[in-house]
């Protein structure tokens, strides 16, 4: 019956080829745009790091002012950074698999002369377990090791544009780069790289390029820098004392642990009650315990990491498409309603109510379905616009199987809307005012 009906739809649609390709370019222009941005925003809301995306952890402990909390339309929230002093503490944990606070800056680097001058580069101070936590693809050498981080060894490592610059894409490994007034060792250069969005700072945009450069952590105090990050802090202290500084309540560094497994979790969460308890006892944290573990998507949701515009633009699609498949209704009424006397000599004869209305629903899906592969040839059109605004971007605004499935889901959908009432109604209308005519 399937197959009848669908042969009666396509005989349908070549009697009025004209009509037939207003209502398949209505729809394919419903499903190109809607598709495009419901694509777009699939893309920004997308596990950064799948494999493991479920035991890393972003930790939040609630060091703020005990008369006022963190955010005053969410008591419930937690300061999003941690300070230097929490972060040595937390550091001593031997509980997560691995962990390291982290922070942004922005320092000179002196290339050859030759080659360029000196300029600025972002720059991620990190612990060596940064890699083993995000696992950035590496083209040549690696990581550093813990000894680098504890003896304080002049390494670096350099991303793919960095290596490119200064060393034509070679493997630099071994050689060095003046970075301010020192000379670093290259120990590893990383494959292009582009976590989308950063999920291990979003802080300063969720979509932001990485740093260009990785360094030890503790080269801050070594080199006399400060982030180039967020700040905050509720507490007065003297800002130009580096002492002070680090010992204030500022919140300046991201902390990230990977705790494999549930016990793990429980085990770390018990720690930081101890740790808090603990400096609650020197006389700091006199806020109620608020220690906080979130999963990458988690922390993602969290710091509303999907750009707003991409929501919105989606929904604005998505009713786009719904005008588009309303505004075939009263052609499709028209087409169903002028073969009414076709329709009550079926009647007559025996057929349903539901045949007949399935019949004109399968018609509509048809439309529906032509329309939507047009449509995802325009949202593959639509899409290769998009990835040109992002030149020299690593990652690209694609149709996958996801999407592909959602678009012809949408097709489904807008081929229903637009043919309900019109199906409706001609198998609604008595018979017998058609049949007298006759």
């Amino acid at each position: 019956m399937v197959f009848y009906n669908l042969r009666m739809a396509l005989k349908s649609l070549k009697r009025n080829p004209v009509l037939t390709g207003l209502m398949i370019g209505g729809i394919g222009l419903g499903i190109g745009v809607s598709t495009t941005f419901v694509t777009g925003f699939y893309i920004f809301s997308m596990d950064p790091i799948p494999e493991k995306s479920d035991v890393l952890f972003y930790v939040e402990i609630d060091n703020w002012d005990p008369n006022r909390p963190w955010d005053d339309d969410d008591p419930s929230a937690a300061p999003t950074q941690v300070t230097y002093r929490d972060m040595v503490g937390l550091m001593k944990s031997e509980i997560p698999s691995f962990q390291g606070g982290s922070f942004k800056a922005s320092l000179f680097i002196h290339p050859d002369p030759e080659i360029a001058r000196p300029y600025k580069a972002l720059t991620r101070m990190c612990f060596a377990d940064f890699f083993r936590l995000f696992e950035p693809p590496f083209a040549f050498g690696s990581g550093w090791d813990q000894n680098a981080d504890e003896g304080l060894e002049q390494v670096v490592v350099l991303d793919h544009e960095t290596n490119q610059k200064l060393f034509g894409g070679e493997n630099s490994v071994g050689r060095t780069v003046r970075i301010e007034e020192r000379e670093f060792e290259v120990v590893g250069v990383l494959k292009p790289w582009r976590p989308f969005p950063k999920y291990y700072d979003p802080h300063n945009g969720s979509f932001e390029k990485p740093e260009q450069i990785y360094m030890p952590f503790e080269f801050f105090q070594a080199m006399g820098f400060r982030t180039s990050g967020n700040t905050s802090n509720w507490s007065s202290f003297d800002w130009d004392d580096d002492e002070q500084y680090l010992a204030s309540e500022a919140i300046w560094i991201q902390f990230w642990v990977q705790l494999d497994s549930k016990d793990q979790k429980e085990a770390y969460l018990s720690f930081l009650n101890s740790y808090t308890d603990g400096q609650r006892q020197l006389g700091r944290m006199q806020r109620p315990n608020n220690n906080k573990l979130f999963s990458v998507m988690e922390w993602l949701d969290d710091r509303e990491a999907v750009p707003e515009e991409a929501t919105s633009l989606m929904i604005i699609s998505l009713l786009f498409l719904i005008v588009c498949a309303l505004n075939l209704i009263g052609i499709l009424l028209g087409k169903f309603l002028a073969r009414a006397p076709e329709v009550s000599v079926r009647r007559a004869l025996g057929a349903s109510r539901l045949s007949v209305f399935f019949q004109h629903i399968v018609e509509c899906e048809t439309v529906g379905i032509i329309g939507g592969f047009l449509g995802i040839g325009l949202a593959v059109v639509g899409l290769q616009i998009v990835n040109s605004l992002f030149p020299g971007e690593t990652f690209e605004f694609a149709l996958d199987t996801n999407m592909l499935m959602a678009a012809i889901l949408l097709s489904l959908v807008a081929g229903l809307i637009a043919g309900l009432y019109p199906a409706w109604r001609i198998c609604s209308i008595p018979p017998a005012s058609y049949l007298k005519e006759q």
